[in-house]
C-alpha cells in the first residue's frame, strides 16, 4: 500500500508523536509498504492532495489537532480512508468531561467529577473531597496532570492549566491498581484485548512513568482474577461502543480499593511503539507490531469501501 503518515502537530504531545512515527515507518516499510511522512506543522494545505495520491492515511497524532477529529474530517473529504475513529467519535473521547457524561448514561462507572471550563471565583472550594486529581478536560499523556492536597495546591494547579488555554477536569483520588485494555477491531467485529496492569514507580502514572527507561511496570496479560479481567474487557468493549469509536481504542481503569472498576479515560489514538500499551496487548496474542498495524489499515480501507 501506498500510506501517508501523518505526525507531528503542535500539541503538547508532538514529541511522543514523532517518536511512535518512526517505529510505524519502519515496521510498515519492512513489510513493503510505501511510506510518505507529513509533519501537520507544516500546516493543511498540502494534506488534501497528499491525502488523495495515497491509499490511506495511518494518523499518529496525540492531541489536538488529531485526537479531535480535525484531521480526520478533512481526510473524510478527501475519500482517503484512515485508521481508527471518525471525527465524531474522536472529538467525544477527547473531551473526557463529556465522555464521563456518556459513560455513566451507559452505565459505566466512571468517577465524579468537576469540569470547570473557565478559572472559578475567588474563594471557591471543591464540592469533593481531597486529595484530588487536576488534569486538561482535553490533554494527555499525563501531561498537565496534578495530585493536589489542599486548596493553595489546588489553585496553583488550576492557575497552570488556565495558563496555557487549556479547560479543568477535577476528579477525587480513587485507590487502587491502575489497568488498560485495548479494543481491536478486525473484520467488523470488536474484541478486547488482554488487559495490562500498571505499577507505578512514582507517586502515579505520570509521563515520567509512561516514557521514562525507568517507568512504570507494565504487566501483560494482567495477572487478576479472571472475573475481573472478563469486567474489564466487557467495560473496554462498551466504552468503545458508546462513544461510537472504531478501529481501535484503549481504556484506562482503576481497580478500587472498595472492588469497584472505574473507567478513568478512552483514547482513539493510542501509543503506537512496539513498547506502547495497545502494541503490547496484541503481542500477548502472538500478533506483531506491524502485523498489527497492517490489521488497522485493512480495517480503515475495509469501512470506507462500505465493506
Amino acid at each position: 500500500m501506498n500510506i501517508l503518515l501523518i505526525a507531528g502537530g503542535w500539541s503538547p504531545e508532538r514529541e511522543i508523536s514523532l517518536i511512535g512515527a518512526a517505529a510505524i515507518r519502519e515496521a510498515l516499510a519492512r513489510r513493503g509498504h510505501k511510506i510518505t511522512q507529513y509533519d501537520l506543522s507544516d500546516g493543511f494545505e498540502a494534506l488534501p492532495g497528499l491525502a488523495e495520491s495515497h491509499d490511506a492515511a495511518f494518523l499518529n497524532l496525540h492531541g489536538a489537532p488529531g485526537e479531535d477529529g480535525l484531521v480526520q474530517a478533512l481526510l473524510e473529504r478527501t475519500g482517503c480512508p484512515y485508521q481508527g475513529s471518525d471525527p465524531a467519535g474522536s472529538f467525544l473521547a477527547l473531551h473526557k468531561s463529556v465522555a464521563k457524561t456518556l459513560l455513566r448514561r451507559a452505565g459505566l462507572n466512571t468517577p465524579d467529577w468537576i469540569f470547570l471550563p473557565t478559572p472559578p471565583a475567588v474563594g471557591w472550594e471543591p464540592h469533593l473531597p481531597y486529595p484530588l486529581f487536576v488534569k486538561s478536560d482535553t490533554g494527555g499523556s499525563s501531561l498537565h496532570l496534578f495530585r493536589v492536597n489542599d486548596r493553595n495546591e489546588l489553585r496553583h494547579a488550576l492557575d497552570e492549566l488556565f495558563s496555557v488555554g487549556q479547560t479543568a477536569l477535577i476528579e477525587p483520588l480513587i485507590r487502587g491498581r491502575e489497568v488498560t485494555c485495548g479494543v481491536l477491531e478486525r473484520g467488523g467485529r470488536a474484541e478486547a484485548l488482554p488487559p495490562v496492569l500498571i505499577v507505578p514507580k512514582r507517586e502515579f502514572f505520570d509521563y515520567h512513568d509512561k516514557y521514562a527507561p525507568d517507568g512504570a511496570g507494565e504487566i501483560c496479560p494482567a495477572p487478576l482474577p479472571d472475573d475481573v479481567l472478563e469486567e474489564v474487557r466487557r467495560m473496554a468493549l462498551e466504552a468503545h461502543r458508546t462513544l461510537g469509536l472504531a478501529g481501535y481504542s484503549r481504556t484506562d481503569f482503576i481497580l478500587g480499593e472498595d472492588g469497584g472498576i472505574y473507567v478513568l479515560e478512552v483514547n482513539t489514538l493510542p501509543g503506537m511503539t512496539p513498547a506502547s500499551l495497545v502494541p503490547k496487548e496484541a503481542a500477548a496474542l502472538g500478533m506483531e507490531f506491524g502485523e498489527l498495524l497492517e490489521i488497522l489499515l485493512k480495517e480503515a480501507v475495509s469501512r470506507r469501501a462500505g465493506v
